[in-house]
């Protein structure tokens, strides 16, 4: 099959076979090599996560990275496994070096990208990627062009490909080892049984290395990282390529397969739901069509004098830097001063990670739940649901809506409008504004400015409600030039994202001011709570719970009176709608999936779901100063945590607590089954409406 030598002219050659394994394997190890560098880069870049985290847990991440580093190496070097069967495949190398450059330089491209976006969220690659690649393409390259070193990274990325091309091209030529060969003779042939032999020893290395273990059981899992108390050395032993991999399954699958799966029979996970939510003043209606539907009678001496709602929804006003909580450096005075003139819970989470998962759970009062992250985006966010749109549109109620940015994202403009909201200011009804961000929209400044004027202009007969949402606090961070509040600086270098922070609420300060001087206001709730919080270098439990963790302050006439000035009740977003139903009074007939905060039964503490955004999945459940985690396909871990100036968390080893695991997996089931069966908050298809 291979060409003879030319008549009287001497000649070298190299045996295919050996050629071929050379080069496989100085192929496989160089891009091992190029992989933990990648992961030193991760470390490096995000070095203020290490803490007092001891070096040998990071010598753990590396050997657990390794392994998973190996499975994407197998994955690159299968085809020049498959070249071993035919000796003519074996020899054409160029198509060898283009795939090695072209797999190698993609998992490159990832790895630069990866370094940030773990700045930004605490976790690999994952489904947020592929949220983002959904949304205005205009405004994501935008973010990132402004946000981060996009430029830096493209030129470090081509020059590394370009690098990658002249290592596998000289990796080629140190594989051809020539020796002598008498003229007139042909080359060498390999024979059919060595090269399948070499094949099918090759392909059981590759197995193995793939797999991760020698073990019986499942190949390595992402849990399998997980083998420290370090939550950025586990993370730091994951493969970003695969986990992005992972991600596309579940967010490209047709049937759902990252659904959360039933552990229960459905009439036993009901039940315990039932007994979770439901409390004394809840009478439960259409109790064999939905789940959770009641009737709920708030007392009526824990009812304020009010008939106006305002929500505002702070971006990443995250508790770990709120002053009220705890937390130094005078990052957000004007919420401090608020805070001492109403009700602020201090045990208070998100039910997600992203806004949209904020606005649905705060506004909707439906959950974060796995496969279902971006709700507002799929088919199933079109359903009624019984929040605050439908239940204070039933009273008649006007509504509005102030947003910096555009009502597209995210789909808010479809979602809230299907849910009954009809007024709407976003981004192009602002005429000559402080600021625009070319990113995102006009600042916050400008956003509560024009709040306070429609809230102003439109006050009258008819009560209000309305949702005020900042957006300043985001990437790219694009402020006023002439700041009203001073920069941020740690370490002589200004942190952007607390700079954002206290400007966010240097606004919200103005806000209040304005609004104290109108009528409505000594008729008014105001609710103020963040979206989602933002990573700490200190991070509480695997799941994080600084993400989570934000401020809820309730202010309004009377208030702490009746209530106190800091409650200590565990909630989440979905708790925002029934608390302010509780406080308006009245029969409110509704199906939220949380829970009136300042009506719980005697000894109850509250408790709380909550969801990473992401597509694994990875849940939790929060009680008063326990949290159990449930990560897909692994056994469950506890945690101690707290909260405020010393924030920490320890895990409690033993078994978990088997009626808190359930309770979560109830809820999970209940709460899916209802958004697959369209009964978590519509009757005969039409919104709920109050009991008569």
């Amino acid at each position: 099959m291979t060409p003879t030598a030319v008549q009287g002219t001497p000649q070298k050659t190299s045996n295919p076979l050996r050629s071929q394994l050379l080069f496989t394997l100085y192929s496989g190890l160089a891009l091992l090599v190029m992989y933990t560098l990648l992961r030193v880069a991760l470390l490096v870049y995000n070095r203020e996560l290490i803490g007092d985290t001891p070096g040998a847990a990071f010598v753990e991440a590396f050997y657990n990275g390794m392994r998973f580093d190996l499975r994407v190496v197998v994955y690159a070097c299968a085809p020049l496994l498959i070249a071993l069967l035919s000796t003519r495949v074996m020899l054409a190398r160029i198509w060898q070096r283009t795939w090695l450059t072209l797999f190698a330089s993609i998992t490159l491209f990832l790895g630069l990208a990866e370094l940030d976006f773990y700045k930004e969220f605490h976790q690999r690659l994952n489904s947020l990627v592929f949220q983002y690649l959904q949304e205005d393409q205009a405004t994501v390259m935008s973010m990132l062009w402004n946000g981060f070193p996009v430029a830096r990274y493209l030129i470090a990325w081509a020059v590394i490909t370009g690098l990658l091309w002249w290592m596998f091209s000289r990796f080629d030529r140190a594989s051809r080892a020539k020796t002598p060969v008498a003229a007139g003779t042909a080359r060498p042939t390999v024979a059919w049984y060595w090269r399948f032999s070499a094949f099918f020893l090759c392909l059981l290395i590759a197995v193995i290395a793939a797999r991760g273990h020698l073990r019986q059981g499942p190949p390595l899992r992402w849990g399998d990282a997980y083998t420290t108390e370090s939550m950025f050395a586990n993370q730091l032993g994951l493969n970003g390529t695969l986990t992005l991999v992972s991600a596309a399954q579940a967010t490209f699958s047709a049937h759902r397969d990252n659904t959360w799966k039933s552990t229960m029979e459905d009439e036993q996970a009901r039940q315990i739901t039932r007994d979770m939510l439901l409390t004394p003043d809840d009478q439960l209606v259409d109790a064999d069509s939905a789940a959770i539907r009641r009737v709920y009678t708030p007392p009526s001496d824990k009812t304020l004098p009010i008939r106006n709602v305002v929500v505002i929804l702070m971006e990443s006003f995250a508790g770990h830097s709120v002053g009220a909580l705890g937390a130094p450096g005078n990052i957000t005075p004007n919420f401090d001063k608020l805070s001492k003139e109403g009700l602020l819970f201090d045990r208070f989470f998100s039910n997600g990670t992203h806004t949209h998962q904020g606005m649905f759970a705060t506004m909707a009062c439906f959950p974060n739940l796995p496969s279902f992250e971006y709700l507002m985006r799929t088919p199933e966010g079109a359903h009624k649901f019984s929040g605050l749109p439908q239940l204070l549109s039933a009273r008649g109620y006007d509504n509005l809506y102030v947003y910096n940015g555009n009502f597209q994202w995210d789909n808010q403009s479809g979602f809230f409008s299907n849910q009954g909201m009809t007024n709407f200011i976003g981004r192009e009804d602002f005429v000559d504004p402080v600021f625009m961000d070319p990113t995102w929209g006009v600042s916050d400044q400008d956003m509560f400015d024009r709040g306070a004027l429609e809230l102003k202009t439109n006050y009258g007969q008819k009560p209000f409600y309305a949702l005020l949402q900042t957006l300043s606090n985001h990437t790219p961070y694009a402020l006023p030039k002439d700041l009203p509040v001073e920069r941020v600086m740690i370490d002589g270098k200004e942190d952007l994202h607390r700079t954002a922070m206290r400007y966010s609420d240097w606004a919200l300060g103005q806000f209040f001011e304005k609004a104290r001087k109108e009528p409505y206001f000594n008729q008014t709730l105001f609710v103020v709570v963040g979206d989602h919080g933002y990573v700490a270098p200190d991070q509480l439990t695997d799941i994080d719970l600084h993400r989570f963790n934000v401020p809820l302050l309730l202010i309004a006439p009377g208030i702490q009176e009746k209530f106190g000035k800091v409650s200590h009740t565990v909630g989440t977003q979905v708790d925002i709608v029934p608390t302010i139903m509780g406080r308006l009074g009245g029969d409110a007939r509704h199906q939220c999936w949380g829970r009136d905060l300042l009506n719980l039964p005697e000894g109850d503490t509250g408790v709380g779901v909550i969801k990473p955004s992401g597509g694994d999945q990875t849940v939790a459940i929060v009680t008063a100063d326990q949290i159990l985690v449930q990560p897909k396909d692994f056994e469950p871990r506890m945690y101690r945590y707290q909260l405020g100036a010393k924030p920490a968390a320890t895990r409690i080893e033993g078994p978990v607590d088997e009626t808190l695991k359930k309770r979560l997996e109830a809820f999970l089931q209940t709460a899916t089954k209802s958004l697959l069966d369209n009964t978590a908050g519509v009757v005969d298809g039409m919104p709920d409406k109050p009991k008569p």
